[in-house]
């Protein structure tokens, strides 16, 4: 990598470079080469002549083609190239390209301070979680929550919170469609979240379409577990029955206690939103060395947003195990090919205006620096979307790329903590789990400096390495996970709605 005071260029080959802060016009960024027009911070700037039809590279991948003759020094943007067409999903290699384990980077600390669960992933928070099943029941939850907040959890010192999980669905859709099964498989796994316990209480209508027998066995569908609101007469004595039921399960809650476990008991997740062109440079990738740390410790990390790896995708398939995970990846990635194709759109729906006016120019550019997340480990399985892992390590859960539908998904995969990587800046936070929010630039965190957790920025200015960085966000990874730190997001209760994916049909 080529890192001046002016300007960073990822790869040798690149024929282009990111501006580290504004540039105005005739300001030499290296020997010889000058910008002839302002760069805003994070644009790109040529190096090198490229003609019409020549290849943009960053990454040392071609992010397009140029629509016309670029100049050295010039501003690329997002209307000055085409895109490529898309890698194939046949014939990918796999396992070419795989890192040992015992080369990742070593953890700083190899134990944690968890709740252990019975079966799965141990709690990084012991919650009782509520979970409606449909959407007509979360005003009456919402306001009982409030009620047991106040009137039973000052009663249980050791029980951290009452959570509603309330989502837009369970009636008025398609319950039998083939692609119901990830809506109904995401409510089912929400029951059982590790930072709940085991504790099990939902709350249903009683005419809606996701009845109890969809999300629960039949031994599970009992008084002590299900509550439908239908069955009580007014509104005292449904919320006093919403009030029992809880007061039962605080009861049991109250029992649980941290413990030492090891980094096999944790399961976290990596996303990115509000992404920028020093996204792939400074975060990404110190969190990409984070999660290789937690990797070699035994831990099990999910990267997912599937726009979002689409155009790296051979470069996931080299690092996948065997040909059984290599063709899990290529399946989910031609299922979210077709989705997106029935929709009229194609994987370039997918930057935002802020991705663009951060230096983002397409869906190419994005997912260069949204792999780096991952960091270097091999995948060890592939899941789809609200699956629950089966393997410890690196793992692929597939989702949407949006933030607040992509959260849901990882929680229903049982994550119990979230690193969260900005450039643009979100208050974005998940109340089943706590988020760590980790920013790209310097700039950012001295704008959102009581909102952003750490900032990767200075890995830009050459201040802080990715190893240091990255060391960073391991260690607060770990105490938040044991409940010695609080992100800001908690602090402040910025908690997102659940959004269930649900590509079925709305009837």
């Amino acid at each position: 990598m080529l890192q001046t005071a002016q300007i960073i260029q990822i790869k040798p080959q690149d024929n282009v470079a990111v501006a580290v802060h504004d540039l105005p016009a005739g300001t030499e960024v290296c020997p010889g080469l000058v910008t002839r027009e302002p760069i805003p911070q994070a644009h790109k700037i040529a190096l090198q002549p490229i003609p019409a039809g020549g290849a943009i590279l960053r990454y040392g991948v071609a992010l397009g083609y140029a629509k016309a003759d670029i100049a050295p020094g010039s501003w690329i943007n997002e209307h000055m190239l085409d895109l490529p067409e898309s890698p194939a999903l046949t014939d990918l290699p796999y396992g070419t390209h795989l890192v040992p384990v015992e080369e990742l980077p070593r953890p700083t600390r190899t134990t944690w301070m968890g709740y252990r669960n019975k079966t799965g992933p141990a709690g990084t928070r012991n919650l009782l979680g509520i979970v409606t099943t449909v959407q007509c029941a979360a005003g009456v939850l919402k306001v009982a929550v409030e009620r047991i907040k106040r009137e039973l959890l000052p009663k249980y010192p050791h029980v951290d919170g009452v959570v509603a999980v309330t989502h837009p669905y369970g009636c008025g859709v398609a319950i039998n469609a083939p692609l119901a099964k990830i809506p109904i498989r995401a409510v089912t796994n929400l029951i059982r979240h590790p930072n709940f316990g085991g504790e099990i209480m939902v709350v249903g209508l009683g005419c809606e379409k996701l009845t109890y027998d969809r999300v629960l066995p039949p031994e599970d569908i009992t008084p002590e577990n299900v509550l439908t609101l239908q069955d009580y007469p007014g509104h005292d004595a449904m919320m006093q029955a919403i009030l029992d039921m809880a007061d039962k399960k605080l009861q049991k809650l109250e029992q649980r206690r941290r413990e030492e476990l090891p980094l096999s008991e944790l399961v976290i997740g990596m996303q990115c939103g509000g992404s920028d062109a020093f996204s792939g440079i400074t975060a990404n990738p110190s969190a990409g060395y984070a999660a290789d740390m937690l990797v070699r410790g035994g831990g099990t990390v999910l990267f997912s947003e599937v726009t979002e790896v689409r155009d790296g995708v051979p470069m996931l398939a080299a690092r996948c195990v065997d040909a059984a995970t290599r063709d899990r990846l290529a399946e989910e990635m031609q299922w979210y090919d077709d989705y997106l194709a029935a929709g009229g759109v194609d994987r370039d729906a997918n930057p935002t205006p802020g991705n663009k006016k951060g230096g983002l120019a397409n869906i190419v550019e994005k997912a260069m620096g949204s792999i780096a997340k991952s960091g270097t480990s091999p995948i060890v399985e592939v899941l789809s979307p609200a699956e629950k892992p089966t393997k410890h390590g690196l793992i692929y859960a597939a989702t949407p790329a949006s933030d607040i539908v992509c959260g849901p998904s990882q929680l229903a995969s049982g994550i119990g903590l979230q690193v969260f990587m900005t450039g643009r800046g979100t208050p974005y936070g998940l109340e089943v789990a706590p988020v760590i929010k980790v920013c790209s630039r310097t700039e950012m965190k001295q704008h959102w400096f009581d909102l952003i957790d750490i900032s990767a920025g200075e890995v830009a200015t050459g201040e802080k390495t990715i190893a240091d960085v990255g060391t960073e966000i391991f260690e607060m990874i770990l105490d938040v996970a044991s409940g010695t730190r609080q992100p800001y997001s908690d602090q402040y209760g910025f908690h997102n709605d659940l959004c269930i994916f649900n590509p079925a049909p709305i009837t």
